[in-house]
C-alpha cells in the first residue's frame, strides 16, 4: 500500500451476496449509528460498480431517486439513508463509481502520470480506488471508523475490481485494522417448511475463492435464527457462531440498528478492531422509535408524480413523512397518483378524500398538464399543497393561467415558443451542453421574508437548502403574480431567484425549488414537512 494511503482509521467493509436488495445499506448505516452512539466519529461510502460516473443522468425508473449531497454531488440514494441514520453530512468523497475511478486514471494515463507504462486493472485501478477509500479516511480529521459499502453482489464481473482493492487493503493494514462484514440471505421454503442455508454457503464460498473471508454474517431472514442454525451457518462459513448475525424483517428500517445491537453485532466489529469507546447511547433513537410505535392520528396524503411506479424514486420524501408524522403523532398513509392520469375533470376522483397533495421533482413533461391540474384542485378546495422543484414550477404555471389569466402560459422547458414563460432557464445554464453534473446543484443560501409563511415555519432569515434543477421562476412576472395574490417568501441573497412560494389566503399552499427532503432526519424532521402534515391533520380534523 503506497505510503500516501497509511491512515490510523479502522475500516469495516460491506458486501452482499445472494439476490440483491438486500438492505447492505440499511445495514450498513445501522451499523454507523451503533458505532456513533458508542462515542466514535463514523463516515460511510458507497461503491458502485456502474460505468456511469454517476447517477444524475439516469432515469429514477433504473436506480431510484438521485440524492444530492451539500457540496453537490448527484450519488446514490443509500446515502440519504447514512445521512439519516448518522445524521452528519455526507459529500463527493462519500461515493465513488466505476466511471469515476476510470476516468481519473485514464485522466492520469494522458498527462503521462504513469510514465509511459501499460495501464492494468491491478495495480492501477484498484490503487485509485484504494486511493479514495483513504482520502475519505482522512478527510474531516481522521475517521475512527469508515464503513465501505460495495454495490451489487458477489459474483458480479463489474465489482471484482472494488473486491480485489478491499482484499489488498486487508492485507496492507492488517486483521485489527480491517474487518469484512457479508450480508446475505437464508431463505424460508413454505413447502418444506424449513429454512435453507445453502445460499449463504455458497455465496461466502465464492467471497472466499477471491481472498476475502467474512468476519461477521448478517442473514437477513423472515423468520428467527436458532442456535443450531446458526451454528450451521458458521460451520460451513469458518465464522464463530456469535457472528452469526440475525437480521429478521421489520416493520421499520428504523428498527433495524437496535435489532443488530441486540445481537451483538456493534460489541464483535469493536473488539476485533481494538476500538475503544463507551456503551453506545440510543436512548433518543429508542424513544423516537417508541412514539412512531404508538401514532394515534392517521392522516391520508397524495404523492402526485411520474414516477410512482418505483417507490424508491420518492425515497427521502417517503422517509421524511416518517420523521414528520412522529412529532405530530402522525400515521402518514401515502396515495400514489400517476400525473398522467389526473385531469380537470378526474382530479376529484384522483384526490378525492386526502388531506394534502405533494408534488414532488422530475425532469421532462410529461404528466406535467396532469400535475397541474392537481394543484388547480387543491388550491381551489383549499387541500394543503406541497410543491417540490419542479411542484413550485407546477404552482406558478396554474397560477399565471388561472388567476391572472395568462392564457397557456407554460415552462420553457416544455414549451419554447410560449407567449407566457412563467419558468425559464437559469442564465448561468444556457451555454451548457453536458448533462451531467451540470444543474445547479448542493446546498444555497435562500432568504426568508419576514411575515412569510415560509418565516413561520422556518422562524428565521437565513436557510442553507440543497437544489437540483436548471429552471426558475421567470424574474419578469413577480410583480404581477404578487399583485394577483401568491408571495414569494423565500429569495436567493440577491433577490434574482425565487427559492419558495406560497398563497397566503389559501390555509397552506407552500412551494420551493429546493429539495427540503434531504435534510430531514429521523430525530429531525424537516420543519416544511413537519409544518404540511400539521396542516393536512387539521384540515383532515375539519
Amino acid at each position: 500500500m503506497p505510503r500516501s494511503l497509511k491512515t490510523k482509521t479502522k475500516f469495516i467493509f460491506f458486501t452482499g451476496g445472494v439476490v440483491s436488495s438486500l438492505g447492505k445499506g440499511i445495514a450498513a448505516s445501522s451499523l454507523g449509528r451503533l458505532l456513533k452512539a458508542r462515542g466514535l466519529s463514523v463516515t460511510i461510502m458507497k461503491l458502485d460498480p456502474y460505468i456511469n460516473v454517476d447517477p444524475g443522468t439516469m432515469n429514477p425508473y433504473q436506480h431510484g431517486e438521485v440524492y444530492v449531497t451539500d457540496d453537490g454531488a448527484e450519488t446514490d440514494l443509500d446515502l440519504g439513508h447514512y445521512e439519516r441514520f448518522l445524521d452528519i453530512s455526507m459529500g463527493k468523497l462519500n461515493n465513488a463509481t466505476t466511471g469515476q475511478i476510470y476516468e481519473k486514471v485514464i485522466a492520469r494515463e494522458r498527462r503521462g502520470d504513469y510514465l509511459g507504462g501499460t495501464v492494468q486493472v491491478i495495480p492501477h485501478i484498484t490503487d485509485a480506488i484504494k486511493e479514495g477509500i483513504c482520502t475519505l479516511a482522512k478527510s474531516d480529521g481522521d475517521w475512527d471508523v469508515v464503513i465501505v459499502e460495495i454495490g451489487g453482489t458477489v459474483g458480479d464481473i463489474e465489482s471484482q475490481p472494488f473486491l480485489e482493492a478491499i482484499r489488498q487493503m486487508g492485507l496492507e493494514l492488517g486483521q485489527r485494522n480491517v474487518a469484512y462484514v457479508h450480508l446475505t440471505l437464508v431463505p424460508y421454503i413454505p413447502t418444506s417448511g424449513e429454512m435453507k442455508t445453502k445460499p449463504t454457503q455458497h455465496s461466502v464460498k465464492e467471497l472466499r475463492e477471491i481472498g476475502i473471508q467474512p468476519d461477521v454474517l448478517i442473514c437477513r431472514t423472515e423468520h428467527n435464527l436458532d442456535k443450531k442454525l446458526k451454528h450451521k451457518i458458521g460451520m460451513f462459513c469458518s465464522v464463530p457462531d456469535n457472528a452469526v448475525i440475525e437480521a429478521i424483517d421489520a416493520e421499520s428500517i428504523y428498527e433495524v440498528p437496535l435489532n443488530l445491537e441486540r445481537e451483538g453485532l456493534s460489541k464483535i466489529l469493536i473488539k476485533q478492531l481494538g476500538l475503544k469507546c463507551s456503551k453506545p447511547d440510543l436512548d433518543d433513537w429508542k424513544q423516537t422509535l417508541e412514539q412512531w410505535q404508538n401514532l394515534t392520528n392517521e392522516v391520508e396524503i397524495a404523492i402526485c408524480g411520474k414516477y410512482t411506479g418505483l417507490h424508491d424514486s420518492y425515497k427521502s420524501i417517503i422517509e421524511s413523512f416518517v420523521h414528520s408524522g412522529i412529532v405530530n403523532d402522525t400515521r402518514v398513509k401515502l396515495r400514489w397518483v400517476n400525473s398522467e392520469k389526473v385531469t380537470e375533470n378526474k382530479a376529484d376522483k384522483l384526490l378525492e378524500g386526502v388531506s394534502g397533495v405533494l408534488i414532488p421533482g422530475g425532469f421532462g413533461d410529461r404528466g406535467f398538464e396532469g400535475k397541474i391540474a392537481a394543484v388547480q384542485y387543491v388550491r381551489e378546495n383549499n387541500i394543503p399543497f406541497f410543491g417540490i422543484c419542479l411542484g413550485l414550477h407546477c404552482a406558478v404555471v396554474e397560477f399565471g393561467r388561472n388567476i391572472i389569466g395568462l392564457k397557456n402560459a407554460n415552462s420553457f422547458e416544455f414549451a419554447p415558443r410560449t407567449k407566457y414563460p412563467v419558468i425559464v432557464l437559469l442564465d448561468e445554464q444556457k451555454k451548457i451542453t453536458k448533462k451531467g453534473g451540470t444543474m445547479r446543484l448542493g446546498a444555497m443560501p435562500c432568504h426568508i421574508q419576514p411575515g412569510s409563511k415560509a418565516y413561520k415555519i422556518y422562524g428565521q432569515e437565513l436557510i442553507n437548502e440543497r437544489h437540483r434543477h436548471r429552471y426558475e421562476f421567470n424574474d419578469m412576472y413577480k410583480k404581477q403574480f404578487e399583485k394577483a395574490g401568491m408571495r414569494f417568501g423565500g429569495l436567493s441573497p440577491d433577490h434574482k431567484l425565487v427559492e419558495m412560494a406560497e398563497i397566503p389566503d389559501h390555509p397552506w399552499f407552500v412551494s420551493c425549488q429546493f429539495h427540503p427532503e434531504l435534510k430531514s432526519r429521523f430525530t429531525k424532521p424537516h420543519p416544511l414537512f413537519r409544518d404540511f402534515v400539521k396542516a393536512a391533520l387539521a384540515y383532515k380534523s375539519k
